[in-house]
């Protein structure tokens, strides 16, 4: 048995983790700011799909949203190693209001085209591409070492509980306010980040890298070790599978199920429901390797009952098995590479991870929207589902093979 495995076979620290003070602000102000979050992407979607009608644009909104992550991680994750992850975050939310401030007031006047959106989409996705590493890399050092896998497992709950109410009031925001009110809110979201942050008080990081380092250095870290290349692999299979969470939705909720658009903030509640319910065990799962074949193959069928389902109901139901399935995948590949490496090597890690997981999704949401524009909806949704099945199946193999 390995080092993680030990780490992630404790017995979990479970709610008593809120206890410390230096982290329930924290989860509070990643509440507020996640929640705004989804009203940005609810009404995003929304925007670009009553200005096109096209499932493939959607896509290309998220493609610009999340390139700026695959281009920019060696510095980003050099950026979380070498500065104050603290001050970077902060530095990053204020970015984050001016793109999202600008993108409100454009909205309101009524010039918010599908350029202008997908423009101001790549912008916010460069601030973002520095957000994740420091934010991932920042909560070890909120709690003490024997409490980080519990830390990470509420951190994760607390950006799925968001994912489960945050689309559903951005849906009714659309409604009752609009569009751009929607996109107003998120940019007041990310003041509480910044409140969050500047009350807590994380440990010292270690001491910064002497000289800045490069992507070759960060891949090595994991490169000689098998076991952490194959949790990356299996964060990108996470990561493309819940692509048609944000792209395919409207197209399910009008030209499927045959409900107003709103109704998408429904089925994305439902995927965080399921995920807010998985958290509630992460700490009791245990053997990885199980627990990420079970996790991926209750993604897959879940994606694949959405796909085909007859009608909101079900798929609503689709949804929140395969959130619960996401869910218990990310938590447990996040949580082994993490304490997989020192500390000093966690920018540069959660850096590769932001590749595999937020880098891949680019290319999985062009993919997505093409193959939704060119063969049907319920197709890019089955055609989804099946790499979480896939590496289900690896993962099944490993545990079963000869030792």
């Amino acid at each position: 048995m390995t080092d993680i495995d030990l780490e992630l076979t404790q017995e979990p620290t479970g709610l008593r983790v809120l206890r410390d003070r230096n982290l329930w602000p924290y989860l509070a102000g990643t509440l507020a700011s996640g929640c705004g979050t989804w009203f940005q992407a609810v009404a995003q979607a929304l925007l670009v799909y009553r200005l096109t009608h096209s499932t493939f644009l959607v896509g290309v909104v998220s493609f610009a949203q999340f390139f700026g992550t695959l281009v920019l991680a060696p510095w980003a994750g050099g950026a979380a190693d070498r500065y104050d992850r603290k001050r970077l975050m902060i530095v990053s939310q204020i970015g984050s209001i001016v793109v999202t401030g600008v993108l409100a007031i454009i909205a309101a006047a009524g010039a918010a085209s599908t350029p202008v959106v997908i423009g101001l989409a790549g912008v916010l996705g460069v601030i973002n591409a520095f957000t994740t590493p420091a934010m991932l890399s920042l909560v070890p050092l909120l709690v003490p070492d024997h409490e980080i896998r519990g830390a990470i497992a509420l951190n994760a709950a607390t950006y799925n509980l968001a994912r489960a109410i945050g689309p559903v009031l951005g849906a009714v925001v659309v409604d009752q306010l609009g569009i751009p009110a929607a996109f107003g809110l998120n940019a007041l979201s990310y003041l509480g980040l910044i409140v969050g942050l500047l009350a807590v008080h994380p440990r010292p990081q270690p001491p910064r890298p002497a000289v800045r380092p490069k992507l070759r250095e960060s891949l090595d870290i994991v490169r000689g070790d098998a076991r952490l290349v194959l949790l990356l692999v299996a964060v990108m299979v996470v990561a493309i599978v819940s692509d048609p969470v944000t792209t395919l939705t409207p197209g399910f909720v009008t030209e499927v199920f045959h409900h107003h658009d709103t109704w998408v903030g429904v089925l994305i509640g439902a995927y965080g429901t399921g995920a807010v319910l998985a958290a509630l065990r992460a700490g009791r799962l245990r053997e990885p390797e199980r627990t990420l074949a079970m996790g991926l193959t209750v993604m897959g069928l879940g994606t694949l009952a959405f796909a085909l389902a007859p009608g909101l109901g079900i798929g609503s139901l689709g949804m929140l098995v395969a959130g619960y399935g996401y869910l218990t995948s990310s938590t447990t590949t996040t949580a082994a590479l993490q304490l997989g490496v020192e500390d000093s090597q966690r920018g540069r890690v959660m850096a590769i991870w932001s590749v595999a997981f937020v880098g891949v999704r680019p290319f999985g949401s062009l993919a997505c929207g093409g193959i939704a524009s060119a063969f049907g909806l319920r197709t890019a949704g089955v055609v989804f589902a099946l790499p979480a099945l896939v590496m289900a199946a690896v993962f099944v193999r490993r545990r079963h093979r000869p030792t």
